[in-house]
């Protein structure tokens, strides 16, 4: 086996730098797209195929309730369920987070995805800055 050359070792450790510091400004933000997106119609059509039963419509019901702040206030807040409706207009399945976990976990998954696309874009553009920074402090002897 071939050992391995510096230059493979230092454009991994370029590479893990690049991912890292990617990954810390997208994935919150592809969290954040999730979570501000998760009652509109695309979230529901993506996510009720997996837990509406067959032959049911998802609908998104809000309505008002409290909940406690850090000093144990009672707030107004508003809170949404997904609600499967039969063909009689009956609700036969309600499921008030499940679908919102699900349409997060899908919004980090693609997050996820466009931190490996641009960190390996990235990844080879920074190496050689990094290379030309560091080659030009080197001095020659004699």
């Amino acid at each position: 086996m071939k050992s391995v050359t510096t230059g493979t070792a230092s454009g991994c450790i370029v590479w893990l730098i690049v991912l890292c510091l990617t990954s810390s400004c997208l994935l919150p933000v592809a969290i954040a797209i999730g979570s501000f997106t998760s009652t509109t119609d695309l979230a529901v059509r993506t996510t009720a195929p997996y837990i509406c039963p067959p032959e049911t419509t998802p609908r998104v019901d809000s309505y008002q309730t409290t909940m406690r702040d850090e000093n144990g206030v009672d707030r107004p807040a508003t809170a949404y369920v997904l609600e499967c409706v039969n063909a009689q207009g009956e609700v036969v399945k309600e499921d008030p987070i499940a679908w919102t976990f699900l349409w997060l976990g899908i919004c980090a998954a693609i997050g996820l995805i466009a931190v490996i696309v641009v960190s390996l874009l990235v990844a080879a553009p920074v190496g050689v800055l990094i290379g030309r920074y560091f080659g030009k402090n080197k001095t020659t002897p004699g």
